[in-house]
């Protein structure tokens, strides 16, 4: 992804809010069980959080009774993500872009983000992290993708054909198997500022009437990016295709993966 693009697709989300809210699923408490454990995290650990979004994980650290601090570049997602953790004192949400942005105090025991720090400059995201951890503190990087395992909707390669159909000089590869979908260990290592990275793995599915999908489909970048005329006639083809079916529903299976590591600092000392 070039920088451009990476500007500007980071910012599409801001323009569907409260649409986001609403379509965008969480993640399973698994993955925040074994967050805690990895890190790991002490009681009402310090945590910084890259891209809240509108709190989908947030919500779920708060709730665990960890102090948060969330970088959000949106304004309006900043804004809901506000109004949801309003009762959560230990929580602050900072409408501001990571890569410029300075903390008052650099020692969090964790920074983390889930489903955005792809979106941070590469030439920066592991050192800025790595300068805002305690010694001993963690980095953790949620990705979330689309698989389809052996069991899933066959549903996702049939609209491999509404894709082709509608964006014919793009290619649209569908979801991957979850056995193809790597993890971020050897990246994050190799950026010299983290060790000893492990990774977890978890699937759920999420069932969508053809409109809850087609919502969803509307928070995603790369359909953000398109104009409205050809976003809406690939929505329809879909939603259509989804309509047709008996049960007119569409089953989405998940994919996150857990990335945590220690900083280097810590190896050090």
């Amino acid at each position: 992804m070039s920088s451009d693009s990476r500007e500007y697709l980071r910012t599409t989300f801001e323009e569907v809010a409260e649409l986001y809210d609403r379509a965008r699923p969480g993640y399973p408490a698994a993955l925040f069980d074994d967050l805690a454990v990895l890190a790991p995290l002490p009681a009402a650990a310090r945590i910084l959080e890259i891209g809240c979004g509108t709190g989908q994980a947030t919500i779920a650290l708060a709730e665990r009774g960890y102090r948060v601090m969330s970088i959000e570049l949106g304004e309006e997602l900043a804004a809901v993500a506000r109004r949801k953790l309003a009762a959560f004192p230990d929580v602050e949400v900072i409408n501001a872009d990571f890569e410029t942005w300075e903390a008052p105090l650099a020692d969090f025991d964790a920074v983390v983000s889930f489903t955005a720090f792809h979106w941070i400059d590469p030439a920066l995201k592991f050192k800025k992290s790595a300068s805002l951890l305690r010694d001993g503190g963690a980095l953790a990087v949620v990705e979330t993708e689309h698989a389809l395992p052996p069991d899933g909707d066959s549903i996702f390669t049939e609209m491999q054909e509404d894709y082709a159909a509608v964006l014919p000089d793009v290619q649209a590869d569908g979801p991957k198997h979850p056995d193809a979908v790597g993890d971020l260990c050897d990246e994050i290592e190799a950026s010299g500022f983290f060790h000893d990275a492990v990774a977890h793995s978890y699937l759920w599915d999420v069932v969508y009437t053809a409109d809850a999908y087609v919502a969803v489909l509307e928070t995603y970048s790369p359909h953000r990016a398109l104009d409205g005329a050809t976003r809406k006639r690939l929505h329809d083809r879909l939603r259509s295709r989804i309509e047709a079916r008996p049960e007119r529903t569409v089953r989405k299976t998940y994919l996150a993966t857990l990335n945590v590591a220690r900083s280097r600092r810590a190896a050090a000392g």
